[in-house]
């Protein structure tokens, strides 16, 4: 049955002759799979891009956020810096965002000098109708906020995967509360109480046990469940919660949010 389908294999002459239409198959899978990813790479570029070039101006402080799509912010950042002479100090939210800024040959600064800053450019796990993010896929929550709350405005940058009529409706990995690790056993059970859902202690990769924040923190993610929820007043309950470090709810605090689109346009939402 096996040869009558993909035709004939040898294990020990090293031989090998495969059907044409099996061959054809999974070449056209890996190609549609590389067609996706470049989509979504464009994507992420054509909004990043557009933000920095609206929102960014000379002799400003600019705040860069974390994740894949910044990485591109930040490749414009650069260009704009080498190509216009731009006067920026550059204040990151992670060890990535930091990095991405030495890399780049930008000003790193911190807000320690400069508590005011004129925009953050930030991405985003899902951006509801509202305005409201989820943030924190990336475990960077707590300093992303910090940074956003010293900005002038919060510009959300994306692809079009992120974008949904409200929260979870895209994004099913739930949202992330940072954590003292001694309380994340009773904050997981209070949380479910009030909330319903289940919480899950996200747990490393490469690492046996928890993931642990920059900050030294746990991360629970939260799987609320599917109903109307009023954000703010849930942001605030949560974060009354003795051991509670941050939310990755982020409400009321973006200005503008960019999505590039698989077709290399660019849809905007405002505050």
């Amino acid at each position: 049955m096996f040869q009558r389908f993909f035709g004939t294999v040898s294990l020990f002459s090293g031989s090998r002759s495969i059907n044409p239409l099996l061959s054809s198959i999974v070449a056209s899978r890996a190609s549609s799979s590389a067609a996706a990813k470049m989509s979504l790479d464009l994507a992420k570029k054509i909004a990043a891009f557009k933000a920095v070039d609206e929102y960014v101006r000379d002799n400003t402080v600019v705040g860069v956020g974390s994740g894949s799509t910044v990485v591109y912010a930040v490749q414009r950042l650069a260009e704009r810096v080498k190509t216009e002479g731009l006067k920026l100090v550059c204040i990151p939210t992670s060890f990535q965002a930091r990095q991405l800024i030495i890399e780049s040959g930008l000003v790193l600064g911190d807000l320690e000098q400069h508590p005011k800053i004129h925009c953050a450019i930030d991405g985003a796990d899902e951006v509801d109708a509202d305005m409201v993010l989820i943030k924190g896929g990336g475990g960077c929550l707590l300093q992303e906020k910090i940074v956003a709350s010293c900005a002038d405005q919060l510009v959300v940058i994306a692809d079009y995967t992120k974008n949904s009529k409200k929260l979870g409706e895209q994004y099913k990995k739930g949202i992330p509360i940072e954590v003292v690790p001694m309380a994340y056993v009773p904050i997981r059970n209070k949380v479910a109480a009030k909330y319903g859902g289940s919480l899950k202690l996200r747990m490393a990769v490469a690492k046996a046990g928890p993931v642990v924040t920059d900050n030294g923190n746990f991360i629970l993610d939260w799987h609320f469940p599917e109903e109307k929820f009023d954000w703010d007043v849930v942001n605030r309950d949560i974060m009354m919660i003795p051991g509670v470090v941050e939310t990755g709810l982020f409400v009321k605090m973006a200005t503008k949010a960019y999505f590039g689109l698989a077709d290399g346009s660019v849809t905007e939402r405002s505050a």
